[in-house]
């Protein structure tokens, strides 16, 4: 807070000059990593736009750094100042009076690979219902899932998308079982960070996120998918999957971390101690 001179406001205090050139780095730098998958006039250009809002950004800083000063209200006008609460709080005390870190509880990881194999199957259901239904075929969404791991299946036509493969089943098998089991196992980690309602986060914003996330990134991973994937269908089968996952980990009992246990339990010496003896 500064008082008046040189023609300020009698009291102003002095912030830094605001400035875009931050987010042109931020956007030069996004553009650079974008044509590695795309063209590499992306990155060129996003390397340029680093470089010259870096420059910029210098020159607002170096030799002299420009500022602002934003007058203050009069003191009768400004608010009054928030009482402080007398309300109590009860701390959660852990092992040795240390304050208890979050999450207290986890899901047990066996949860998340039940529930990643119950999400699995659920989505295969309505796959394979899509490809009865709409292709008359129970093959075709297990070729387009192999398609990523096979490029003969990648410039498959549609009658050969629609007939048996050997090789694309258990590659679809093998491919769908991988994600379906690491997806079980984020959502046994991460839903117990989140507040209650883990049907909600696990069933419907999780599979409406990472379908977000699979349509910009399906024409880079798998294109074969991506000219025949059925949006409508594919978010169905996404949210079977939330569903029936979330519902398995939010089920489960859940475990108490290591940090509740004294630390000789945490290090095993107990363990050690009792083996020593039993000999």
């Amino acid at each position: 807070m500064t008082p008046e001179r040189d023609g300020y406001p009698p009291e102003s205090v002095e912030l830094p000059a605001p400035t875009a050139w931050p987010m042109v780095i931020a956007l030069g730098i996004t553009l650079v990593f974008a044509g590695l998958i795309t063209h590499p006039a992306v990155s060129i250009v996003g390397i340029a736009l680093g470089l010259i809002a870096g420059i910029g950004w210098y020159r607002e800083v170096l030799p002299e750094q420009q500022v602002e000063r934003i007058a203050l209200r009069p003191v009768e006008l400004r608010l009054p100042a928030a009482p402080p609460s007398r309300a109590a709080v009860e701390p959660r005390i852990g092992e040795g009076g240390h304050r208890t870190r979050l999450p207290v509880e986890i899901q047990p990881y066996s949860a998340g690979i039940t529930g990643g194999i119950v999400g699995g199957i659920a989505m295969a259901v309505v796959a394979l219902a899509y490809g009865v239904i709409v292709q008359r075929s129970l093959w075709y969404p297990i070729n387009l899932l192999s398609a990523a791991a096979m490029p003969g299946m990648a410039r498959a036509t549609v009658a050969e998308l629609r007939a048996f493969d050997a090789t694309a089943l258990a590659l679809g098998v093998i491919i769908h079982g991988a994600v379906s089991v690491l997806v079980g196992l984020l959502y046994a980690v991460i839903l117990p960070m989140l507040p209650g309602r883990h049907l909600f986060w696990g069933g419907l914003t999780a599979p409406l996120l990472w379908t977000g996330l699979v349509w910009a990134l399906l024409g880079v991973v798998n294109p074969t998918l991506e000219a025949h994937v059925d949006w409508p269908w594919f978010i169905v089968s996404q949210v079977a999957f939330g569903l029936a996952a979330g519902f398995v980990v939010a089920r489960a009992h859940p475990l108490p971390t290591m940090q509740s246990l004294p630390l000789a339990a945490r290090a095993g010496v107990k363990a050690r101690v009792r083996s020593e003896r039993d000999r």
